[in-house]
Formats: structure tokens, sequence, C-alpha cells
């Protein structure tokens, strides 16, 4: 395994974390034996960041890490985040980043985990309705207190980056990042880097687009992707033209259309740390051999001429969600 710090914090971590949110939520149906299982071949194997959120299956997906973190706490590095609210049904209820919900939520995430402390705390979305001075003063006040160590951010612009790290020192921002989703390339990253906070790529395979596996829409009732503009109509059509050029190019370099993606995420920067997700033990090491896989210039350069930014045709959201997180 490869390693990599989080910006200039004192936190370092596999160069390649793993997502657990498709363990309980919106990639079908959920087989917690065989996640368990593939979270426990990903600490042998050298993951040693694991990803969660209060809001992954209603708070289920913690429980589930819960199991694996009772005997191997000390392996891994625990991220999760919160401020998306759901009611029991799963029906979204806005974004809450007020002080006093700030922890509440940490308290909640606790006792789901059955851990004392956060390894790192994100605010999940950035609630626009509470200065981001107000929610990251709480979320310090967590450190404090012993229950969390280091602080994140997820999808925040290059501003409100700023004001919270002037808050508090942030540690890493996480957000969607992939050869289909190249938003953050510029204004963020470059924040990110001139402050020093590492960056942690969610989505890096573009929700399996990137893998060359998908060729149809033919998702199950649960799947997420069955909403998103980007697997719909022609938008989904123009897409897989421009997935089948990574396809012939990592033919070129012996590899899958997968491991190319992910390789070309992380030769982005040494305070790049893609989280692919996954629920299963074949595709984890199929993730990791992306580590074996060296690009070179040309290889970068010809990535990008087939796939420039703002390539992908679609939002990553439907509309109403975007609107709603403010992204």
């Amino acid at each position: 395994m490869q390693y990599r710090r989080l910006g200039k914090s004192s936190l370092v971590v596999s160069a390649l974390g793993l997502g657990c949110m498709g363990m309980s939520q919106s990639y079908g149906t959920p087989d917690d034996q065989e996640s368990l299982a593939t979270i426990h071949h990903a600490i042998d194997r050298g993951i040693t960041m694991l990803d969660t959120a209060d809001m992954y299956g209603g708070g289920s997906n913690e429980e589930l890490l819960s199991q694996v973190l009772a005997k191997r706490r000390n392996e891994v590095v625990l991220a999760t985040k919160f401020g998306n609210m759901r009611n029991p049904d799963g029906r979204f209820l806005g974004v809450n980043g007020r002080p006093e919900y700030v922890q509440q939520a940490c308290e909640a995430s606790l006792k789901r985990l059955k851990i004392s402390t956060i390894d790192l705390f994100y605010l999940h979305r950035v609630d626009t309705g509470v200065p981001i001075e107000d929610t990251v003063g709480a979320m310090a006040r967590l450190i404090e207190q012993g229950k969390v160590r280091y602080l994140g951010l997820s999808e925040a612009g290059a501003q409100t980056i700023r004001r919270a790290h002037r808050t508090y020192p942030i540690t890493a921002l996480q957000s969607e990042y992939s050869l289909w989703t190249r938003d953050p390339e510029g204004e963020i990253l470059s924040t990110c880097r001139e402050l020093g906070i590492g960056f942690v790529p969610y989505s890096p395979l573009g929700r399996g687009m990137l893998t060359g596996q998908v060729k149809t829409v033919d998702f199950g009732p649960k799947d997420f992707r069955r909403m998103s503009p980007r697997f719909q109509g022609e938008n989904f059509q123009k897409n897989l033209r421009l997935v089948t050029q990574v396809e012939e190019l990592a033919t070129a370099k012996h590899c899958t259309p997968a491991q190319l993606a992910l390789s070309w995420v992380l030769a982005q920067g040494q305070d790049v740390v893609p989280i692919p997700g996954t629920k299963r033990r074949a595709y984890l090491d199929q993730n990791l051999s992306a580590l074996d896989v060296t690009l070179m210039p040309s290889d970068l350069r010809r990535l990008d001429e087939a796939f420039p930014r703002g390539a992908a045709v679609g939002a990553r959201y439907p509309e109403e969600y975007m609107n709603r997180l403010g992204v």
C-alpha cells in the first residue's frame, strides 16, 4: 500500500480509501455480509481510511461499520459526515449546520459507531442559513471535548473554505472528482493547496460509468442513477461514447478502464486521496491494482484530450437535489 498525508496535517492515510455509502443505499439492495467481508478485506490489503455519513442508510451504514470497528478500531481512520437530514422514510429534510445540531449529530454518530472519537468529521453540505464560522466553531469544540480529531468540509466553495479555515484548520475537503466531474479543478483545488488542505474525491469512477461495465440504463428500482441526468436518454449515449475512448486507452495500458480512471485521479497530486466505493471484494481488489498503473505525461495528455473538463453531458444530480444542497 502507498500512503499520503492529508494536506499539512499529521493525518496519514492509504492512497486509496474505501467509500462505504453504497453498502447501505443508492446502488441496489444491500448485502451486509459481503459488505462486512469487503471492509475486512480492505483493511487486510492496507486500506486505512473508511468513509461513511450519518445519512447513509438512515444511520445503518455507521451501524454496519461499528461491527468492524469493534475489533479493528486501531487499524483505521474513520471519517463520517453530518449536516444532511432525512426523516425515517428517507425523505430529505434539508441541511443543518446550526451549532447545537453539530453536537447532537456527533453524539448520535459516536453512538451508532460505538466508538469514543471520530478521526475526521466532515460537514456534509454547507448550511447557507448559518455562518460557516458558527458551524466550524461548534465542530472545533468537539475537538476540545476529545470527540473528534480533525475537521473536514464537503462540496464547499473556495470562499467558504477560506472562512472555515480561518475559524479552525480544515484537514480535508471531500468533493466529487473524476474524469467526468472535473469541477474542482482551478479555484477549489488551488485554494486547498494554498491553505494546505487535503483533497478527498468521492465517486472517482463516475458512479460506475468509468468502469466500462455500464452499457445500459437498466438499473434496479433502488439505484440512485435512475434519477441522474447523466444516465438518461441522449445524455447517457453521449457519455457512453466518451467512456469508449477511456476503454481504448486502458487497453493500450494493459489495465481496466476503472484502473485507468483511478490512476488518473491519483496522478493529480500527492495530496489527493480518492475513496472509490464498492461492496464487493472482487471490485476492491481491481480498484487497488490502480496503484500499480503508471501514467506517463503522454498518457495524461491523451486522457485530457479524450475527456476534457466539462465533456460529460448532464448535471451530476437531479436539478431539485442540486438546488437543495447548493451543488
